[in-house]
């Protein structure tokens, strides 16, 4: 495995805020104005009561976004939450189908199409198509996921233990929607599986314990033979980490704080083990950063290893530090199409089974919630059951 060094350089002060908002105002005038080119500017030649009006709303969603954001997820003012993810998604879906309504554009232009109908197909092609998405993505980020069954072979793993059932959970995030009847769905599926180890890598909610202790607390209820645990992931540090963790404790869950229990069948045994977040040492709080070594402190070489970690990109200290299986979640495996190509560039994986090294495999979940935006397009949410076998 190869190894890279990357120097980083102190940024200037004052320097990192001008481009994080000249970045955002770019991003921002992209997702809005395509659609606004597109649907109101083009040749279509609307009456100008059209184009005034949809200009309007278009500039009021422009300009009331980033309040809504800052307060919604800075102040954690759910409401504000709310408007503001449900309009991320709806720019993000008419950008993309924008830009590939412009593609159509081309071909009926090609095809002898003039304007003003080549404009005004184009106009209904990307509306239509919108609208149909967030509907049917609404519908998919709301319901309570389907179950995914997935057998890996262990080479490592005695045989005592094949057939060893782990129900992954990752990133509920239970936020400003109010999902606890959904989370109550999720422990109801989980149970019907009979699980030996049920998982939960991290994202658990957007906010503290007290303003999401509803939502997460069907989790007490679910069932596994052996083992609940959990690990921290990224939204953890951005609020309160360690109260999680200890809320997770009294909800009767295992919290694997960089460490590790063992699993055993018979004269065979899996070594359980989670790390933190990547994030954790950035985030400041005492105590957290991920550090496999402590988590496989004590621990025979010799015996199988099952990592939880929340990112994918935990990867690599998974294959020096020999571990056998990582689960992770993180990505949501896109959520919405296609922003899974942009998830690529920083993750090694986006979903499903990969192999890393020799010895070393990852599971990636797409998620069993969602993050921001109340839609799943193409990438739909999963309660993953993984059968463990042994060569």
């Amino acid at each position: 495995m190869s190894t890279e060094t990357v120097t980083v350089r102190p940024a200037r002060r004052g320097r990192s805020p001008l481009l994080f908002f000249s970045i955002l105002t770019v991003v921002l005038s992209l997702l809005v104005g395509v659609p606004w080119w597109t649907l109101l500017r083009s040749a279509a030649q609307w009456p100008a009561p059209v184009g005034v009006a949809g200009s309007v709303l278009f500039a009021v969603a422009l300009v009331s976004f980033p309040p809504l954001m800052i307060f919604g997820h800075g102040r954690r003012v759910d409401w504000a939450a709310r408007i503001g993810d449900t309009l991320l998604g709806v720019f993000w879906v008419l950008f993309v189908w924008s830009i590939l309504g412009n593609v159509l554009r081309l071909a009926l232009s090609v095809a002898g199409v003039a304007d003003p109908a080549r404009s005004r197909i184009v106009v209904a092609f990307t509306l239509l198509v919108s609208v149909v998405l967030l509907a049917w993505g609404y519908v998919e980020a709301m319901r309570v996921p389907r179950v995914r069954r997935v057998e890996v072979v262990l080479p490592r793993l005695g045989r005592e233990l094949d057939g060893l059932k782990v129900a992954l959970l990752t990133d509920t995030h239970y936020g400003p929607i109010d999902r606890e009847r959904w989370s109550k769905g999720v422990t109801e599926v989980v149970n019907t599986l009979d699980a030996d180890i049920v998982c939960h890598t991290g994202d658990i909610a957007d906010g503290s314990v007290g303003q999401r202790r509803a939502q997460a607390a069907p989790l007490a209820d679910i069932r596994a033979r052996d083992a609940r645990v959990y690990v921290t992931g990224n939204h953890e540090y951005m609020g309160d980490a360690q109260g999680w963790l200890d809320h997770m404790q009294e909800l009767g869950w295992q919290s694997l704080h960089n460490r590790h229990l063992l699993v055993r069948r018979g004269a065979d045994t899996l070594v359980v083990a989670g790390v933190d977040d990547r994030t954790a040492k950035s985030s400041g709080s005492p105590g957290h950063q991920a550090d496999l070594a402590a988590a496989l402190a004590g621990a025979d070489a010799d015996l199988p290893v099952l990592l939880l970690a929340h990112q994918p990109q935990q990867i690599g200290a998974a294959v020096a530090g020999g571990v056998d299986l990582q689960i992770s979640g993180h990505t949501h495996g896109g959520q919405i199409w296609p922003f899974h190509y942009l998830v690529r560039v920083d993750q090694p994986a986006v979903q499903g089974l990969t192999r890393h090294g020799e010895r070393t495999q990852m599971y990636t979940s797409r998620g069993t919630g969602f993050w921001g935006p109340p839609f799943r397009v193409f990438a739909p949410s999963e309660i993953t059951l993984l059968t463990l076998r042994s060569a």
